[in-house]
């Protein structure tokens, strides 16, 4: 999940890399490769459930790599490198506390309704369990918000190639949204799914020498951790230290709003509920598959935050204030400045290629997200019924067209906010998190009527946007930061949301028990009491041993950072 920076949406201008011929061969190689997964994709498209979900037919390794591909867009690259140097080791928190447990409760709980029942979104879940209302809610809001975020990948792109290859903004931002379109249209969720897996191989090359030369440069771990300590204290390096209540920290958080806001209501929200990584999982073969699809990512998830941590660490070693005006370099700086000093050509056209490719990862997620859901929860529900199945192919290949495009425009409006970081997580807070809490309630308490899904949403999404626009900018309530205030409207909403339901339910009629079976949480449909696949019996196959594996792991890995 991206995280809130307090630092401005641009680079230091001298961070122009000395790229030549060798990087841009590089980069043009990927970019040919992309346009050629799309072109491979294209001829296992033959009906409507293959350009939306794969025709429900990859592996789940496949899946899986997908899956923490579409998060790892560089916005967040970016955005938790500057988080580190700013912050300090407080970045683990949005990894070990604020992804894990949400992916694994995603894999073991919810995917086993998601994918039994046999839709095709998560918008239409809301569909069977509650009414229209809620369904068509949900719908506008994720297309809305899809588009957005899509936007805002598309602006940070332009950001990063302005300041470190010298094209200007608008260049950057039609040239990818012509790459992603291009793949997208051509094949579909397979096209973007196949592209991710090379994406998240390509970040992984980019990130890896970076961390590795600037560990190097700082003296190793314990170099970077006493020079650290000397200039910014003891809890710059540590998960935990100044969060306990009533303590001053510069995240303007404490533990209870850590573990509230950012390890239960904004990371649930977000892992479970956001179509964007869900759909990854839909297109699983089976639902042991589907399963395993978020908690295989969550390995790569556990060990990917020091690949972004300590290039934001070792910028604020290397450089005396950095972040500050007198440095000349803005925290979202840190990976820019460690490509321009550390790195040779070919791995600098390596690194740069690794940027491109997680912002595109990004953006092809929404988008893709986008097209399903526009197309099967709102299109073929509400407006064209009852076509034939080739007419919603074109029509999916044309909203993604229109997508692209609607993408561009929201680019220009991120500019407009001072950061970026911010407004994404602002958005998580109001879209992600009311649908959370009307899922979990459906999902967990048979009562909730047909229409309290519909109330809850409206009441959460509001609760949210009313403490974030009016008591929080207005300056009615103190909240020390953004990353603060994105903690707090996140817990209003899931509060609104739910108490809403709750009172609706009371004074409205439930949905017939029979129609529940697959829906609730202690009833079961065909779907989900399938036999194993041949094969999946293997101990690594079994999901329940790879989730708690993976929440031992990230616990594990507290450890050092607690001291």
């Amino acid at each position: 999940m991206q995280t809130p920076t307090d630092s401005p949406t641009y680079l230091a201008a001298e961070l122009r890399l000395p790229t030549n011929w060798l990087d841009y061969t590089l980069l043009g190689i990927y970019f040919v490769v992309v346009l050629g997964i799309g072109f491979a994709a294209r001829r296992s498209v033959k009906t409507s459930l293959d350009f939306f979900l794969s025709g429900r037919s990859l592996p789940a390794w496949v899946t899986g790599l997908a899956f923490i591909s579409a998060n790892l867009a560089a916005t967040e690259i970016l955005g938790m490198a500057a988080n580190s140097a700013q912050y300090g080791a407080y970045t683990v928190h949005w990894y070990w506390i604020g992804a894990i447990p949400a992916m694994v409760f995603l894999g073991l709980v919810m995917m086993p309704f998601y994918y039994g029942s046999k839709v095709r979104s998560v918008p239409e879940f809301l569909l069977l369990r509650f009414d229209r209302g809620a369904h068509l809610l949900s719908s506008i809001l994720f297309a809305f918000a899809a588009i957005l975020i899509a936007g805002v990948n598309l602006y940070a792109l332009a950001i990063v190639v302005e300041a470190l290859l010298g094209w200007p903004q608008w260049v950057a931002i039609v040239v990818a949204g012509f790459f992603v379109l291009a793949y997208i249209t051509l094949g579909g969720l397979s096209s973007a799914i196949y592209n991710e897996v090379l994406q998240f191989f390509v970040i992984l090359a980019a990130l890896i020498p970076i961390t590795i030369l600037a560990l190097k440069k700082v003296g190793g771990w314990d170099g970077l951790t006493d020079t650290l300590t000397k200039s910014h204290g003891d809890d710059f390096v540590t998960a935990w230290g100044g969060t306990g209540i009533g303590d001053a920290n510069p995240l303007g958080a404490n533990w209870l709003t850590i573990v509230l806001g950012l390890g239960f209501v904004l990371s649930f929200g977000y892992w479970t509920t956001n179509f964007a990584e869900v759909q990854r999982a839909l297109s699983a073969k089976n639902l042991s598959a589907a399963q395993r699809t978020p908690l295989i990512a969550a390995f790569p998830k556990i060990f990917i935050v020091f690949l972004v941590m300590i290039p934001g660490l070792a910028a604020a070693a290397l450089v005396p204030g950095f972040g500050t005006e007198e440095s000349g370099y803005q925290y979202n700086d840190a990976i820019p400045y460690l490509m321009e000093g550390l790195l040779p050509n070919g791995v600098l056209g390596i690194a740069v290629t690794g940027l491109l490719a997680a912002f595109m990862a990004g953006m092809a997620a929404n988008v893709s997200s986008f097209n399903t859901v526009f197309t099967t929860d709102i299109w073929a529900r509400y407006v064209v019924t009852d076509r034939e199945d080739g007419y919603y192919v074109r029509f999916g290949r044309l909203i993604t067209a229109i997508g692209v495009l609607a993408s561009i425009g929201t680019a220009f409006l991120a500019s407009s906010f001072s950061n970026i970081m911010s407004y994404l997580q602002t958005l998580f807070s109001f879209f992600n998190v009311p649908m959370f809490v009307v899922f979990i309630i459906g999902m967990f308490w048979k009562r909730a009527s047909m229409k309290s899904g519909f109330w809850g949403l409206l009441a959460g999404t509001t609760a949210a946007m009313v403490n974030y626009f009016v008591l929080y900018k207005q300056d009615i309530i103190s909240i020390p930061s953004d990353q603060g205030a994105n903690f707090v409207s996140a817990i209003a909403g899931f509060v609104a949301g739910g108490v809403v339901m709750v009172a609706v339910s009371l004074f409205t009629a439930p949905k017939p028990t029979e129609e529940l079976q697959g829906l609730v949480y202690g009833t079961r449909s065909p779907g989900m009491a399938e036999p194993p696949a041949p094969g999946d019996e293997a101990w690594y196959r079994k999901p329940a041993l790879l989730g708690w594996g993976a929440v031992v792991l990230a616990a594990a890995c507290y450890i050092p950072f607690s001291f």
